[in-house]
């Protein structure tokens, strides 16, 4: 058995368990954001989304993002023979496998993100449809241009910007994809019923629970640093200045969340967040202070979008995913190409154009895929609950049972 290989299976299998663990974090977010009567659905989507994803990215989205399939035995999957036709030949100790299953954790992440955007009105089963479309093939095209190198794409931006589209675990591939594909989804489904009035009133919906809502910051938060150091995929490649780097651009985005937002314990916990969407793209190549301010700007943008969103724009979305996944993440792209520079004290090998195409087109490719999805399944199944399910909630609705049921046998 060779010793590196079988650290580096563990190292990218301890990586893909952190990151499965943050789905438990999206959960709670959403569970303590939504209401008492969209809590047990808040829950089981985020495990059947990811249940769907796991199919999808297996059978479809993983060739598309990387030209590999898993269509061999076990024996050349593991490693333990190479196939006989000259194809793909795995590592040993089945590494490729857990790199698998730790990419399709980012890639389970997309649909999770939009859950909480969609929250409260979005049908059961046309969701699910969408979270296979979207990981069986949109997120896995541009997630190939960028990482697998599919296309020649990257060897175009390296020609044309000097450098290759840098984005070390996701600011743009992930988050961004993900908030701005939620943008569609959010704007055609519309707003919860009574969110906003005729005579243009704007009706504050409170979060149902706080102390739920801290613990999916928190249980996101500690899994982060798996998301972003483990994003080196081998033990050789792991760097400290990445885990530094995001413990920086968190705390600056709680602390701009908790000023600009005037202490509210969404924007508080949140903020945290927001900070490590943007760190993701340049966590390796960064100083510390570069990505403290990238921490900060986040934290700030958040706010702003959010607010801007709900009240200005009347856009529904009820976490706030685009601000936080799509806006912050965007500027995580550029970021890279600000703070990763020698100048800045960064270590380089970034430039500040390949980041600012890069970022928008993956905006633009979000966009437009998020419309196109959603759009399809609104014209041919319907993607929003009836009038009289929304209002009952999506507990009873979809699943028959609230998450108090003692307190239904009391009333």
């Amino acid at each position: 058995m060779d010793t590196t290989i079988g650290f580096d299976v563990f190292f990218v299998l301890m990586g893909a368990a952190m990151v499965l663990a943050m789905h438990a974090g999206f959960a709670f977010l959403e569970v303590g954001t939504v209401r008492r009567k969209n809590q047990v659905n808040a829950l089981v989507k985020i495990i059947v989304d990811f249940s769907v994803s796991t199919i999808a990215y297996f059978f479809i989205g993983y060739s598309v993002a990387y030209g590999v399939d898993f269509f061999s035995t076990a024996a050349i999957l593991s490693g333990a023979s190479a196939p006989e036709d000259g194809g793909f030949a795995f590592a040993q100790n089945g590494y490729d496998l857990v790199k698998f299953f730790f990419l399709l954790t980012f890639a389970a992440a997309v649909p999770a993100i939009i859950s909480g955007g969609i929250a409260e009105r979005a049908r059961f089963y046309p969701q699910l449809f969408a979270t296979a479309i979207i990981v069986g093939l949109v997120y896995p095209l541009f997630e190939g241009v960028v990482w697998g190198g599919r296309f020649g794409i990257q060897d175009m931006f390296e020609g044309a910007f000097g450098a290759p589209f840098h984005d070390f675990a996701g600011s743009v591939v992930v988050h961004a994809i993900g908030g701005w594909l939620a943008l569609g989804a959010v704007v055609m489904l519309g707003a919860r019923l009574g969110r906003y009035k005729p005579d243009g009133r704007v009706v504050g919906i409170p979060p149902s629970n706080i102390p739920f809502l801290a613990l999916g910051s928190w249980i996101l938060v500690v899994g982060w640093f798996g998301f972003n150091v483990m994003s080196a995929q081998s033990v050789g490649g792991i760097s400290g200045l990445v885990a530094v780097n995001s413990l920086m651009a968190m705390v600056g985005g709680v602390l701009t969340a908790m000023i600009v937002g005037k202490n509210d314990p969404g924007f508080v916990h949140n903020g945290a967040l927001a900070g490590l969407v943007a760190v993701c793209a340049g966590s390796d190549v960064m100083h510390p202070l570069g990505a403290l301010a990238t921490g900060v700007v986040a934290g700030g943008l958040f706010v702003w979008g959010f607010t801007q969103a709900q009240n200005k724009w009347r856009i529904d979305d009820v976490l706030g995913v685009w601000p936080l996944h799509g806006m912050c993440g965007a500027w995580g792209g550029i970021a890279a190409g600000i703070f990763g520079l020698e100048a800045l004290g960064g270590l380089g090998g970034v430039t500040f154009t390949a980041q600012l195409v890069g970022t928008v087109g993956g905006v633009a490719f979000a966009t437009l895929g998020g419309f196109l999805v959603y759009g399809v399944l609104k014209a041919s199944i319907g993607i929003r609950m009836d009038a009289e399910d929304e209002f009952n909630g999506a507990d009873l609705s979809i699943h028959q049972i609230s998450a108090y049921p003692e307190e239904d046998v009391r009333a």
